[in-house]
């Protein structure tokens, strides 16, 4: 069984922008916690996708780091994202480790001062998306350990998203086990540094599979569930916000169009 979504009252979930494309819309809510942002691939969406929303082309990318350095932010940590709301800080995570984002990100990320923490599926290095093209999705290339040496060497982290992006919830508790504590083991050994930060694999977890990432020795476990996070916050259930392109659909367009 999935774990269960955290309540939220209604009215508050409807004040919530489902995606990140943009400050302004979030202005007021990034000042009243710590707000984390999640990527997953950038550049041009090859043919035959099917999440869309997962590409982040690179001028959008620029853009979206630019606006934020205008604002006065700077790159927080995940460390301190379940304490003390820590103003102008925000946290830049990427899941899954692709290629794409070493090659899309790298300037982007110099160029506007900002570090990021890419997740990594550990048994994958090199390989290709293999979760995702068994459901029909486009096939991506991982980085291999040279290429994640390359992005520890530019002053960015990595952290663990198991070994083989399973749904945790759906697999025994020993095998969530092994994919939560082998995976922080492999990326240790292979690059020789700690690995602090988990990510929940889409998301998916629950109070058991949370106790068993704080029993493996992270220090922060990374969600999907949207907002802030404050110091009421579990360390080990950190709330996002996807970041991607603007909407097209029409309630979109219109509320666009009112703010010109």
């Amino acid at each position: 069984m999935g774990r269960t979504r955290p309540k939220i009252k209604s009215e508050m979930r409807s004040q919530i922008p489902a995606y990140y494309s943009k400050l302004r819309p979030f202005q007021k809510l990034f000042r009243t916690g710590n707000p984390i942002l999640t990527y997953h691939k950038l550049g041009a969406r090859p043919a035959r996708v099917r999440l869309k929303g997962l590409y982040v082309n690179q001028p959008l990318f620029r853009r979206q780091l630019k606006e934020l350095r205008a604002a006065g932010y700077t790159s927080g940590s995940l460390e301190g994202a379940a304490g003390p709301v820590a103003q102008a800080q925000i946290v830049i995570t990427f899941d899954d480790g692709y290629v794409n984002v070493l090659h899309h990100g790298l300037a982007p990320l110099a160029e506007n001062g900002f570090r990021a923490v890419q997740f990594i599926v550990a048994n994958l290095l090199g390989k290709t998306n293999e979760w995702d093209v068994a459901m029909g999705e486009a096939s991506e290339p991982m980085m291999d350990a040279a290429q994640v040496r390359e992005w520890l060497a530019a002053g960015h982290e990595i952290g663990s998203h198991t070994l083989n992006h399973p749904h945790l919830t759906r697999i025994s508790s020993s095998e969530a086990a092994e994919e939560i504590t082998s995976s922080r083991k492999k990326l240790e050994d292979l690059f020789g540094r700690p690995v602090h930060h988990f990510c929940y694999p889409y998301g998916d977890w629950n109070e058991a599979i949370h106790d068993l990432v704080r029993e493996a020795g992270y220090t922060t476990a990374s969600t999907t569930d949207p907002g802030v996070n404050t110091a009421a916050n579990s360390p080990f259930a950190l709330k996002r916000f996807t970041a991607r392109y603007p909407s097209r659909n029409l309630k979109a367009i219109w509320a666009r169009i009112r703010e010109r």
